[in-house]
């Protein structure tokens, strides 16, 4: 059932259905139920618009009901139910939700199902052991934006459906498909007979990023924010790749220099 009553309906904050949606912010609360919180109108907007069969609920108040009509409306149009609550409900459930929350279900796409598509991925971004949250949602919402098929986590990364991350993706999270618990060396080589090249992004690299040949398919291999890549994660790679550095900065941070690398393979794509 869609569409927004005028009513406040929920304005108990003790009540037991606040409990269980403030409980998402937990990771083993998250894994045991299959649920996971989107907070802020940007990305549950966009998680209505592109995945309404995964939000179960969506929860504003008043106030942000009427300062964000467009989420009401794609909650009518895709008929997600929407319960209007009292401020003090919303910040029970999240402190960070700008009086716009939703759960979701946790839909698990495969490396298999990303590589096995009609038509081959052009370009991937691969994060290695990525646990910082604020990253690994900005490499997303890049990869996003530069037009990448998918983006892929291997295991050690931060949990891909942590608040802290779905908030940085800024609904980038809907758009495309993320795929986590990844065996990098076998998401290589299925790359590799897909027809990717494998690029591995390091400060330390042989070969100079505007040097490379990045109108081919490429799947990018992005490293540890404290470490960078490995040794066997570099031998991945048909290429470490480094980002030119003009001025007089020592580097770039893991989020600019994926932004830079997958903004550079798009242009050149997009232009070859």
């Amino acid at each position: 059932m869609g569409g927004v009553s005028g009513e406040v309906t929920m304005a108990n904050p003790r009540a037991d259905r606040v409990r269980a949606v403030a409980a998402l912010a937990r990771t083993s609360v998250r894994s045991r139920r299959g649920q996971f919180l989107v907070e802020g109108p940007q990305s549950v907007r966009e998680a209505v618009r592109f995945t309404p069969e995964r939000v179960r609920d969506v929860y504003l108040t008043v106030a942000a009901a009427q300062r964000y009509p467009e989420v009401t409306d794609a909650t009518t149009t895709a008929g997600v139910y929407t319960h209007l609550c009292s401020p003090e409900v919303l910040a029970a459930m999240s402190e960070d939700a700008q009086g716009v929350l939703a759960v979701a279900q946790i839909v698990e796409p495969t490396a298999a199902d990303l590589l096995a598509a009609d038509h081959p991925p052009r370009l991937l971004a691969a994060l290695a052991q990525v646990r910082d949250p604020g990253n690994a949602g900005t490499v997303i919402r890049a990869a996003d934006a530069a037009g990448a098929d998918g983006v892929l986590l291997s295991a050690g990364s931060v949990d891909v459906h942590n608040p802290k991350v779905v908030r940085s993706t800024a609904g980038s999270l809907f758009h495309l498909p993320v795929v986590t618990e990844v065996d990098l060396a076998e998401m290589a080589g299925t790359a590799r007979d897909r027809g990717l090249q494998v690029l591995a992004a390091d400060g330390g690299g042989e070969q100079d990023l505007y040097r490379a040949d990045l109108a081919r398919p490429t799947l990018w291999l992005f490293g540890n924010e404290a470490h960078g890549l490995g040794a066997a994660e570099r031998e991945l790679a048909d290429a470490v790749v480094r980002i030119p550095i003009h001025g007089r900065a020592e580097s770039l941070n893991l989020a600019m220099a994926a932004t830079v690398c997958l903004y550079s393979s798009a242009r050149a794509q997009h232009t070859g």
